[in-house]
């Protein structure tokens, strides 16, 4: 019986609603932890997962058999109940709706890998909006302002976001 291999490796991008900066540095790893699990669970491979208190990426082998919105619902649905169930956040937590997905070659995953995981220093020089449409104009994806997520340009300063 022929198989199936396949080598697709996505970054998936998405914020916390309102772009709040909600994710605490005492509680990130531990989040973290949770989604690569989650992504684990569906039978994806968990390359990384890293982010800021606003926003996060997550760096996946993904399998054909796996459709990416539904991935990327249980990602979200999982970790913000995950969230509210340990009251992290005062009030309810929830994630922005939609989302960025991005694919990348084999000869790319050590620099994605690594731009993830650097993450804190990265975004010491450019707020995730100049990231993300930086993303969007390199993959020449086409958009509409009014559907991307609501910005709040932070520069962050040891975890601390000031806002621009």
């Amino acid at each position: 019986m022929a198989g199936t291999y396949s080598q697709l490796y996505i970054q998936i991008v998405f914020a916390v609603k309102n772009r709040q900066t909600l994710i605490a540095p005492s509680w990130k790893d531990e989040l973290h932890k949770y989604m690569s699990g989650i992504i684990t669970a569906k039978e994806q491979k968990s390359l990384i997962v890293n982010g800021m208190p606003d926003h996060i990426h997550a760096f996946v082998g993904l399998r054909p058999s796996m459709r990416i919105s539904d991935l990327v619902r249980d990602i979200k649905n999982n970790s913000a109940n995950f969230i509210n169930d340990r009251k992290l956040v005062k009030g309810k937590f929830s994630w922005q709706e939609g989302y960025g997905v991005f694919s990348y070659s084999h000869s790319a995953v050590n620099n994605v890998y690594n731009y993830i995981l650097k993450q804190e220093e990265h975004h010491k020089k450019k707020s995730f909006k100049k990231e993300y449409m930086a993303l969007l104009k390199k993959y020449d994806i086409e958009f509409k302002d009014e559907y991307l997520f609501e910005w709040i340009d932070y520069v962050y300063d040891h975890q601390t976001p000031k806002v621009k």
